[in-house]
């Protein structure tokens, strides 16, 4: 009887970490699939830095390098586009 139980358990287990997985992956696959949108951009000038524009336009860095994954803030130049407003679609 013991034996039993124990099985039913590790079988509920068992169970419930396969749907967790399956969720989790089904999540991940729907977040792969949207798309960031830039819906602002600003012209780089002269002495700007990184930093300089999140504090101008009142961005984290998290959301920041978010909506501007390939800048390299050690080679901004003048003109440069960089966005300072985007959404997840």
């Amino acid at each position: 009887m013991a034996n039993t139980t124990k099985a039913m358990f590790l079988n509920c287990v068992l169970m419930l970490s396969l749907l967790l997985i399956i969720s989790m992956s089904e999540a991940d696959y729907s977040m792969a699939e949207s798309t960031l949108t830039c819906d602002s951009v600003y012209g780089a000038q002269k002495g700007d830095t990184c930093f300089a524009i999140m504090q101008s336009f009142n961005l984290n860095s998290n959301l920041f390098f978010k909506i501007n994954p390939n800048i390299n803030c050690d080679k901004i130049f003048v003109g440069q586009w960089i966005c300072v407003n985007g959404s997840l679609n």
